[in-house]
């Protein structure tokens, strides 16, 4: 959490996280307890559950998922980067951005509504939409 809030601003999740491998964190708002869920798993198999959140990418870097994004709008206040309408047209698309910024992990926003996550390499801002959300043409 401490993480969270120092990249985006968030200070509360209301879920129960959940590490599944070594990068990616699920959250779960189930009525399970943590306690639950580990005694179910001894007897099934249980690889997915909750809704898949962060990954994290280096060890205080983390990289919110594109529905989280939507999820912890209300809450994210930091690291947002706002688009022009014709970086707009490109990033929905897939294309990643000629853009400047300093290194790190953005929130990308236009008018108002948040389009997922993009990283920075100071000349460019590389796009995560998953494929299946872009805009095709």
């Amino acid at each position: 959490m401490e993480e969270l809030q120092k990249q985006f601003g968030i200070t509360t999740l209301p879920f129960l996280l959940i590490r599944g491998g070594k990068e990616k964190i699920r959250a779960f708002s189930g009525s399970l307890s943590k306690e639950e869920i580990e005694k179910l798993s001894e007897v099934l198999r249980i690889e997915l559950i909750g809704s898949y959140l962060l990954k994290n990418e280096h060890e205080n870097e983390y990289r919110l998922s594109f529905d989280s994004c939507h999820m912890l709008k209300d809450q994210i206040t930091k690291n947002i980067l706002d688009l022009t309408d014709e970086q707009f047209k490109l990033w929905i698309r897939g294309f990643d951005l000629d853009i400047k910024v300093e290194r790190g992990t953005y929130i990308v926003r236009y008018g108002g509504d948040f389009l997922g996550c993009g990283k920075s390499n100071n000349e460019k801002l590389f796009n995560y939409i998953p494929k299946d959300r872009r805009l095709r043409k």
